[in-house]
């Protein structure tokens, strides 16, 4: 109640100065003034920009193997220590946050875009349509998905095995990563179309898609941001599991679930080799997290874990 008081107060302060605020700079500052969220925010930019330049740390590479320091822990030489074969671990390290931030991202956008379009044009065609759609999705719902994971990525035939096991993973998850959003898009969309300016849009002849376009869509993007992250975390959490087990990224190919996988076995000989990539598991999926609380928090006015907004004193 707090925060929806102070919203109020934002938004009447800026019709006193003549000054409209959009909803989109009224989310923006809500979600800055969440301190827990722009830790998050921060951590993870700092390991995205870590993915891309961490190189820049090390003169060696992800291929390169230094045969006088094998299975040796940091030095200044390889400030991360070097693995069994000899590689450095930095390049690894920075290279398989890249691959995982990457799968996450894609499946995390895609996902969104694919559930958006799906069920909102379930509620809009309904009828037939919506009975045959929604059969469909239940069909592929009840599909087993590591046993497809396993398939595509170990036995999928010579044309699946001549293509990276990242491409693999991530058309199989892109897969399956959709159906559960698309059906909660399709029970808010089937409510919208209620509304009288879906219903005018219809009685003029716009056309269908442009309707689910730019009236259903629009309106349920505060679930569709909040996906988004979800949908990230998951691809990354995803890419692990299967790694880690096997069945995804498979050697050349590098990831955090690779090295994570890789190095369990031997963490009383190695620990580096496994604290290192499960620390930045950690900060990646942790800090998606919290930027995910945030976003809820401020897409919701009635949320009091923001705090009060700043208000102006007027001068007498």
């Amino acid at each position: 109640m707090t925060n929806l008081i102070d919203t109020v107060a934002e938004v009447d302060e800026a019709r006193a100065a003549d000054v409209v605020i959009g909803k989109g700079r009224i989310i923006f500052r809500r979600f800055m003034r969440n301190k827990t969220a722009v830790t998050g925010l921060a951590i993870f930019l700092g390991l995205f920009a870590f993915s891309l330049f961490g190189g820049f740390l090390t003169t060696w590479d992800k291929e390169t193997i230094d045969p006088l320091n094998i299975g040796m822990g940091p030095s200044p030489e390889h400030l991360l220590g070097t693995s069994q074969a000899g590689i450095d671990l930095l390049a690894l390290v920075v290279e398989g946050t890249r691959v995982s931030i990457f799968i996450g991202l894609i499946v995390g956008g895609l996902s969104v875009l694919i559930s958006a379009v799906y069920g909102c044009s379930m509620a809009f065609f309904g009828g037939k349509v919506d009975s045959v759609m929604l059969f469909i999705l239940e069909a592929l719902i009840m599909m087993p998905a590591i046993l497809v994971v396993a398939v595509a990525t170990s036995g999928g035939g010579q044309s699946l095995k001549e293509l990276p096991s990242w491409l693999l993973l991530i058309a199989v998850l892109l897969f399956f990563s959709w159906m559960g959003t698309a059906r909660l898009v399709r029970s808010l969309a089937m409510s919208l179309m209620q509304r009288d300016y879906v219903k005018a849009a219809k009685y003029m002849g716009v056309p269908s898609m442009r309707i689910v376009r730019r009236h259903l869509v629009p309106n349920i993007g505060s679930l569709l941001v909040l996906d988004f992250t979800r949908g990230i975390t998951g691809a990354i959490l995803a890419e692990v599991a299967f790694s880690y087990i096997g069945i995804g990224i498979k050697l050349p190919d590098v990831s955090l679930g690779v090295l994570i996988g890789g190095a369990t076995w031997q963490v009383s000989s190695f620990p580096w080799m496994f604290w290192v990539p499960l620390t930045v598991m950690f900060l990646l999926t942790g800090s998606l997290a919290m930027m995910n609380d945030g976003l809820r928090d401020a897409f919701d006015p009635t949320s009091t874990s923001i705090g009060r907004a700043k208000t102006k004193k007027k001068s007498k």
